[in-house]
Order: structure tokens, then sequence, then C-alpha cells
């Protein structure tokens, strides 16, 4: 088998100053990439800001052999989006690859949580990568190629205690990501996400101490360059990983119950057990295969 090569490609990897990002920018550059080392500098909250962190992974970088540089700028802001784009176009040329990695914690539990806690977790999570691949676009579909990878969480997927924010913004990644699966498929755009469980500064002190050893970021990013890769097709799909273990996602709904005439909140709670039977799943790629089930089931 061959080894997976980037001799070409031109990445940006938002939030590579440390844990994830940085493994996926090291990984990628020591395969060929040329990197765009992104990293606003602060701390897990997002609060400060440093050039340092990035431009310690480029110098790492380019101590073994590899290319790239550093952007200090913010995701979150449509100037910051634009300029880490302009980096990637100003220093190689071209864009092919965007991973959406950057990402803050400011965890309350619901009661507690405030409209600011709330906004500055989705700005950076999921505005932020939507602007940056916003930003990206045009580009991508100019050259006729693209790969997307969207970090999403299993904190979105399923909810999690304290995380009204996080949950809201990783979940939102995953319907933007499916998105630009559908509108990016004639150009050659493919587009997933991942749900990553890693031992990083974010996850420190959530995870037991005696876990995080089993949760290296070296378990993640083998998936992620894969994903980013010329030779992989899939698109629109989420992938959960760490720890060594990868698994798709599937989102699918059940055969439920119909009513061809019409129906009373007493039918509903006659019939709540065949509304929630989860067998035969049903997997649709977009809401018109969703909408043809439906249609035939009310047809028969």
């Amino acid at each position: 088998m061959s080894e997976l090569r980037y001799d070409g490609r031109v990445a940006i990897v938002t939030g590579a100053g440390h844990g994830l990002g940085r493994r996926h920018a090291l990984e990628l550059a020591a395969r060929g990439a040329k990197v765009v080392v992104n990293d606003l500098g602060g701390d897990r909250t997002g609060a400060g800001a440093s050039a340092g962190p990035a431009q310690e992974v480029v110098e790492e970088i380019k101590k073994n052999g590899g290319e790239a540089v550093a952007n200090p700028d913010n995701v979150a802001t449509e100037d910051g989006a634009r300029a880490i784009v302009r980096t990637a176009l100003e220093a190689f040329g071209k864009l092919d690859i965007l991973i959406n990695n950057a990402g803050i914690l400011r965890d309350k539990s619901f009661k507690n949580m405030t409209p600011d806690l709330f906004d500055t977790v989705i700005a950076v999570h999921l505005r932020g990568s939507f602007l940056v691949s916003n930003a990206a676009w045009p580009h991508l579909r100019d050259n006729g190629y693209g790969r997307i990878v969207n970090t999403s969480s299993p904190a979105g997927i399923y909810g999690n205690f304290g995380q009204a924010n996080y949950a809201t913004a990783k979940m939102g990644l995953i319907g933007f990501t499916k998105t630009l699966a559908h509108e990016g498929a004639k150009y050659d755009i493919k587009a997933n996400a991942i749900a990553p469980v890693a031992a990083t500064r974010m996850t420190e002190d959530l995870l037991p101490a005696d876990f995080l050893g089993k949760l290296g970021v070296e378990k993640v990013t083998p998936l992620v360059a894969y994903l980013v890769h010329e030779s992989n097709e899939e698109t629109g799909q989420v992938y959960t990983v760490g720890g060594g273990r990868i698994a798709k996602v599937f989102i699918g709904e059940g055969p439920g119950h119909g009513w061809q005439d019409d129906f009373t909140p007493e039918d509903v709670r006659d019939n709540w057990e065949a509304i929630n039977a989860a067998d035969p799943l049903a997997f649709y790629k977009n809401p018109g295969e969703q909408m043809a089930s439906l249609t035939r089931q009310l047809s028969s």
C-alpha cells in the first residue's frame, strides 16, 4: 500500500497551536503539505492572544524539513477569517485543505448560562468555522477541488451537562458539514466532521486522569489526515474517534406510525410504542429522500 502524501497541497489548520490542531498540522506537513498554522494564542476560554503558539508549531515543522507559516488571526471575525485564507494564498499561491479546529470552552450549567457565555462559544466554534470556510469557498470552487474537516464533538451529538453553548455549536457544525457536502459535490469539495475524544487542554479536567493517557491526540489525526486526502471520496459524514477507535455516526429514522385521516393526542398516546420503534431504521442522504419516503407512506 502506498503512503498517503500531500505534496503540492496547501492546508489551513485553525486552532493549531496546541492539542489536536497542532498534531494535524505536524502530520500533514510531514507528509508534504504546506501548512498555515492558525492560532489566536489565547487560553482555553478564549482570553488573551499571542503569536507564540502558532509560531512554535511552524518552527517545529521547519525543523523537520516541512513548509509552514504562522497566522494569529481570530476565526470569529470576518477580517480574521479572510486574513487566514489570504495568508495561504500569499504564502503558497492556493488552498486545498481546510481543517476547522479552533475552539474554546465556557462551561456553565444552564441555569447559570448567560447570553455572553453562549454567544462567545458559538462565535468561535460555529460562526468561526463558517467564516473561514466562507472565505475559502470561492478558491476551492475555482480550483475544482477541496477537502474540509469540521470538528464537532460527542457533546454536540448527544448533549452534555453544563455545555448548552458548546453542544449547540458542535451539533450545528454537523448540519453545516452536510450542507457543504451537498453544495461542494460538483466541485470535488468533500466535507466531513469528526467528533473526537482526546486528551487536550480542553479536556484535561473533564476526563478521568487515568483515562487521559489512552486518549492521545495522535489517535485522532490519522482519521483527519485520511479525510483530507485526495483519495477520500466520503462526504457529508460524521465520525467519532478516540483512543484508537473510529466509528461512523448514523442519523436514522424509525418506521414510525401514520394516519390517513385526522388524529388526536389520544391517538398519539395509544400508538406511542410504534412511533418510537427503532427497527427498521432508514438513513437518508438529504431532505428529498426523507420526503420521498414520507410521500410513499402517505400514498399507501
